[in-house]
């Protein structure tokens, strides 16, 4: 039974039984989650067959660590994928694989190491501080949808770290806009060629992505090029983020840098995966803490003490143990890219299975932290969860001890060779949002409003996520 402390948030009620093969499709059209079943929570692997698709489901984490991390090249990012981003993203390290991806990779790395990302700590605190101004105009205990409020911050933070731009600066604000529009448009797109399907895209909505693609590939060509053409002259450049070391970086065989058009793609890339997920995890986070007063006043008492806004340290953000914690729930309970397609090279066997080459082999980190058999209480945010002694077990007798549930069974970033490159600036990222927010804010439910979650390209509220803001008595800014 759950403890009356815990809040379980709403998400979609699975159905009692496996739709058929054809409803699910229709259904994931909507929305992939609407497609699980109650026994989704319970497998260890499961099976769709569509005319042109053999889809297989792996949540067993012996199977996920074979997939991902053991056997990475015989399983390369499925097709699809690339399909259906490639008009924005080109030939990036996202739709990439092989020997191309691993040259991406290894010339993207340095921009993302630890020393890099504490460089660019006092860019993403000027954001957050942009952030706290603006809820300070909120009317005292007004709605407001912080949905919205944690894509500006996010995509923010992304244009100052990579580009040196604010996000209130007119190029900044259009690609902004741009991209909302491109991924309104992507999942629609997405799901029909994942089924084999790519017929049942309409044109229309194929023509205005290419087009809205294009556009954010333009604006942001237009930011790129003088510091490119500035770079290859061997002249001065903004130094500091993230776009002067992809600048600076060069194969340690050939000894080239990015091309133009790689520079674009992978920048095209770092801002879509780069502020989209982490605004949909720090949305759910603040939906969570807003439905659990006790754990916001201890994260308010801890940012209050360990936090100041103005400091420029960024190993201050260790200290906020629960801040790390709220953000390591939130993505465990939503995380943001709610599964990861792959694709098998070659015929294989897995458990009883025999999974033939080119079947879609797809891991989903939303079924895995919710799995009935790897966690305790899977749907209850419990932010203390990972807090407990390493010999004590979760209080489950049917799942696993937390600890070895966090080791086997906690991917939102992903695990093996393509784990995200950017876990550590969105967990820093995280910690400072985090902070700034529960020192000076506190945030309420409105009553009657339930966020409804939604699986498309991230896992987003489709009702959005709308609280009550309330700035805090006396000046948390001191």
């Amino acid at each position: 039974m759950s403890s009356p402390e815990r809040f379980c948030p709403h998400y979609p009620a699975p159905q009692a039984e496996r739709p058929s093969a054809w409803r699910m499709f229709f259904s994931k059209r909507r929305s992939w989650l609407d497609s699980l079943y109650a026994r989704s929570y319970r497998m260890k692997m499961g099976e769709v067959h569509l005319p042109g698709v053999d889809l297989y489901m792996i949540n067993e984490p012996a199977l996920v660590r074979r997939v991902m991390v053991e056997e990475a090249a015989a399983f390369p990012k499925h097709a699809m994928l690339g399909d259906a981003l490639r008009p924005l993203l080109g030939d990036s390290i996202f739709t990439t694989n092989g020997e191309v991806w691993q040259r991406q990779r290894a010339l993207m790395d340095p921009s993302f190491e630890a020393a890099r990302i504490r460089h660019v700590f006092g860019r993403m605190r000027e954001a957050a501080a942009a952030m706290a101004e603006r809820l300070r105009q909120v009317p005292q205990g007004a709605e407001h949808d912080v949905e919205i409020e944690m894509t500006h911050v996010a995509a923010d933070i992304i244009l100052r770290t990579i580009l040196s731009q604010p996000l209130d600066s007119s190029g900044a604000q259009q690609i902004f806009a741009a991209f909302e529009r491109y991924q309104a448009l992507a999942p629609r797109l997405m799901m029909p060629a994942f089924f084999g399907l790519r017929w049942l895209r309409p044109w229309w909505q194929v023509r205005r992505s290419r087009k809205a693609a294009s556009e954010i590939r333009t604006l942001l060509s237009a930011l790129i090029r003088p510091r490119f053409d500035a770079a290859r002259a061997g002249q001065a450049t903004v130094e500091g983020d993230i776009l002067a070391t992809l600048l600076q970086v060069r194969d340690a065989q050939s000894g080239e840098g990015f091309s133009f058009d790689e520079l674009v793609d992978q920048v095209a890339m770092l801002f879509l995966a780069g502020h989209e997920t982490s605004a949909s995890a720090l949305s759910w986070a603040l939906h969570l803490l807003a439905n659990s007063p006790s754990v916001q006043e201890r994260l308010h008492d801890e940012a209050a003490t360990l936090f100041d806004p103005a400091g420029d340290d960024p190993s201050a953000i260790k200290d906020l143990a629960l801040a790390r914690n709220v953000f390591r729930e939130a993505l465990r309970l939503f995380p943001p890219v709610g599964f990861l397609a792959r694709e098998s090279a070659g015929a294989c066997t897995m458990r009883d299975k025999q999974v033939p080459a080119h079947a879609s082999v797809v891991i989903s980190p939303w079924l895995i932290q919710r799995h009935r058999e790897l966690w305790a209480r899977p749907d209850e945010f419990d932010p203390d969860r990972y807090d407990v002694p390493p010999e004590a077990a979760s209080g489950d007798d049917a799942a696993l001890p937390v600890r070895e549930s966090l080791r086997r069974a906690y991917l939102p970033f992903g695990m093996g060779p393509r784990v995200c490159i950017g876990a550590a600036f969105a967990q820093q990222e995280a910690a400072l949002i985090l902070a700034t927010l529960a020192r000076e804010f506190r945030f309420e439910p409105v009553a009657g409003h339930v966020p409804e979650p939604v699986g498309r390209l991230t896992i987003r509220a489709e009702n959005g996520i709308r609280l009550r803001v309330y700035r805090r008595e006396g000046d948390a800014r001191r």
